[in-house]
C-alpha cells in the first residue's frame, strides 16, 4: 500500500502576546502532529500594518518571508483569540499581506484548519466565524469540521504553557489528523518557482 505524502504544515496565532494561550496551543499542535505532518510556526509580530505603496515589487522582507512560507506549506493551520467578538487586528493585517497579489496570491487553493482559545467560557467562536467569512474572498479551502474552540483556557495550561488538559490535546490531535486527510483530498498542486515568485504590478 503507498504511503500518503509527507505534509508540512504552516501555523500562525492571531496574538502577539509571549504567554498568549493561542501561541501556546500551537506549540502543542506542532507536538501533537500525526504521522507523516509537520508545522512550522510563523511569528506575526514583524509583519508592518498592510500599506498599499511598500506593497511592490520589493515587498518588505517580513512581509515576503511570510508569503513565501504560505507557498512552501501544504496547509495552513490558524490559532486565533477573540477580541470584541471578532478576529484580532494583527491576524487580519497578515492575512491582507497574504491575499496580495490578488490575481495570484498565496492563500488560494490553500487548506486551512481554524482553532482557538480563550479564557471565557464561550471559547472563540465569534472570532472563528469572522475568520471563516474572511476566508471565502481569497478562496482559501477551509475545514468546516471539527471544530476546536477551547474555553477556560487558564485551567488547561500549565505554567509554562504546555497544554496539560487531555481532553484538549485529543480535540487538537483530531483537527490535525482531518486537516491531513483534507489536505490530500483537495490540496493544491505543487508550486512552481515562478508562481511562488510574482509580485504585484
Amino acid at each position: 500500500m503507498t504511503q500518503p505524502t509527507p505534509l508540512k504544515f504552516l501555523g500562525i496565532a492571531g496574538s502577539l502576546r509571549r504567554a498568549s494561550y493561542n501561541r501556546a496551543l500551537l506549540a502543542a499542535a506542532r507536538e501533537l502532529c500525526p504521522g507523516g505532518v509537520t508545522l512550522d510556526i510563523f511569528d506575526l509580530a514583524p509583519l508592518p500594518l498592510y500599506d498599499q505603496d511598500i506593497d511592490t515589487e520589493a515587498a518588505p522582507p517580513a512581509v515576503q518571508a511570510f508569503r513565501d512560507a504560505l507557498w512552501s506549506a501544504d496547509a495552513l493551520l490558524i490559532s486565533t483569540p477573540e477580541y470584541n467578538h471578532g478576529v484580532p487586528g494583527v491576524l487580519k493585517n497578515a492575512l491582507d499581506w497574504a491575499s496580495r497579489p490578488p490575481q495570484h496570491q498565496p492563500l488560494s487553493g490553500l487548506p486551512v484548519a481554524i482553532m482557538g482559545a480563550s479564557p471565557y467560557t464561550w471559547g472563540t467562536a465569534r472570532a472563528q466565524a469572522h475568520l471563516r467569512q474572511t476566508l471565502v474572498f481569497p478562496s482559501a479551502l477551509v475545514l468546516s469540521q471539527p471544530e476546536v474552540l477551547v474555553a477556560n483556557a487558564t485551567g488547561k495550561f500549565d505554567a509554562e504553557g504546555h497544554l496539560v488538559d487531555e481532553a484538549t490535546r485529543t480535540f487538537v490531535h483530531g483537527l490535525l489528523v482531518a486537516l491531513a486527510a483534507w489536505t490530500h483530498r483537495v490540496g493544491r498542486p505543487p508550486v512552481t518557482t515562478e508562481q511562488a515568485n510574482l509580485t504585484p504590478a
